[in-house]
């Protein structure tokens, strides 16, 4: 049995993505582990957490939790650009990375207005 939130193709990609944060921030300095390591990992979390919460609800509600989505995915470029600064992880990595959170992103905003016209 699935819930129908897990057929979309943005919370499918929201959870890679999380596998994907849980690598980089494996690399991360030991001191980080309860600095940016868990706040990238929390952030990242809270997208597809917000994702499944908001399936449920009315169009309305689901439009909401995809904004708290939304807001959780900036956090995580925040975090992501702090991690490049430091130098914990490569230009690569962040571009890599950049590239993902920004399809993700758009998926986004994409059901947002999917939902306000139905």
């Amino acid at each position: 049995m699935k819930f129908n939130f897990e057929d979309l193709q943005v919370y499918q990609k929201s959870l890679d993505l999380v596998d994907e944060v849980y690598e980089m921030t494996k690399m991360f300095p030991k001191e980080e582990i309860y600095g940016l390591n868990s706040q990238y990992r929390r952030a990242v979390i809270s997208i597809s957490l917000n994702i499944a919460e908001g399936s449920g609800g009315t169009k309305k509600e689901f439009n909401r939790y995809l904004r708290i989505a939304s807001n959780s995915l900036k956090e995580c470029i925040v975090c992501l650009t702090i991690a490049k600064r430091q130098n914990f992880i490569s230009e690569k990595a962040h571009d890599e990375m950049r590239q993902k959170l920004i399809e993700i992103s758009k998926m986004i905003s994409g059901l947002k207005k999917y939902l306000l016209k139905e």
